[in-house]
């Protein structure tokens, strides 16, 4: 893990940190985006609100009604399966 040291600035009454842009791609995050602020101990913990699967419950809900819950690859069975396989 990288470790990056930055200034604390001042923005209007308040003050912030400016994050590179490089460092909010790698963590996901775009301008605008929310985030969760943490403090542990003497940390401070940045973390997307985004749920990266959200909507997926909706989704599969919807999948039959589309015909999209077909197995996109067919079946293969060798001898193995065949013979030897048991439930």
């Amino acid at each position: 893990m990288a470790c990056l040291k930055t200034n604390i600035i001042r923005i209007g009454n308040s003050q912030g940190i400016r994050l590179p842009k490089t460092v909010l791609q790698q963590c996901g995050l775009k301008d605008e985006d929310e985030v969760e602020l943490e403090i542990e101990s003497d940390q401070i913990i940045i973390k997307s609100t985004k749920n990266p699967r959200q909507g997926w419950a909706e989704a599969f809900i919807k999948m039959p009604k589309k015909k999209d819950d077909q197995l996109i690859d067919s079946e293969i069975q060798t001898n193995w399966d065949k013979k030897e396989w048991v439930w």
